[in-house]
C-alpha cells in the first residue's frame, strides 16, 4: 500500500515539475506552480487572438471553385497570396498575368504547385500608378483573372 502512495506521489512531482519547466515559473509550492501555469495559458489565448485579429484584417477573397486570393497592403507595394485546394495548369501563368495587367513587378515569390497551389508574392511597381492602387483593387483583379481564367478551363463548360 505505502509503494503504491510513494509512486503516485512521486508521479505527481514529476508532472509538476513538467508543467514547472514548461511554463518557465520558478515557483516552489505546487499552488504557485499552478497559478503561473494558469498566466502562462492566458498569455498564450492573447497571442492567438492576437495572431487571428491579424489574420483577419487581410483583404481576402474565396471564390466558389476554391480559389482563395488575400493581399496586405505594404510601405512600398503588396503582399498576395493565392491558395488553391488543387494545382491546375496554367493557374500560375494567370496570375503573373494579372499582376503584369497592373503594373506590379514581382520582387520575391514563393510558389508550390505539387498537390495543391500556393503562391506568396511580393509586388511593387515602378510607376506611380501603384500609390493609386489600394489592396481591395490588387485582390479584385487577381481574383476576377483567375475566375476568368478558372471559366475558360472549366471542364463542364
Amino acid at each position: 500500500m505505502v509503494s503504491r502512495e510513494y509512486k503516485r506521489d512521486s508521479s505527481l512531482r514529476e508532472k509538476f515539475q513538467l508543467l514547472r519547466s514548461i511554463t518557465n515559473s520558478n515557483a516552489e509550492s505546487e499552488t504557485s506552480i499552478i497559478v503561473d501555469a494558469s498566466k502562462y495559458i492566458k498569455k498564450l489565448k492573447q497571442k492567438v487572438e492576437q495572431i487571428n485579429n491579424e489574420t483577419t484584417s487581410e483583404k481576402y477573397f474565396c471564390d466558389p471553385t476554391g480559389h482563395m486570393v488575400t493581399v496586405e497592403t505594404l510601405e512600398k507595394g503588396f503582399m498576395i497570396k493565392v491558395m488553391s485546394g488543387k494545382n491546375e495548369a496554367g493557374l500560375l501563368v494567370c496570375v503573373l498575368e494579372a499582376f503584369e495587367d497592373l503594373g506590379l513587378e514581382v520582387v520575391e515569390a514563393r510558389v508550390s504547385c505539387m498537390d495543391s497551389f500556393s503562391l506568396h508574392a511580393i509586388g511593387s511597381s515602378n510607376n506611380d500608378d501603384c500609390e493609386s492602387m489600394d489592396g481591395e483593387s490588387v485582390k479584385q483583379a487577381v481574383a476576377v483573372a483567375i475566375r476568368t481564367w478558372s471559366d475558360s478551363h472549366d471542364p463542364k463548360g
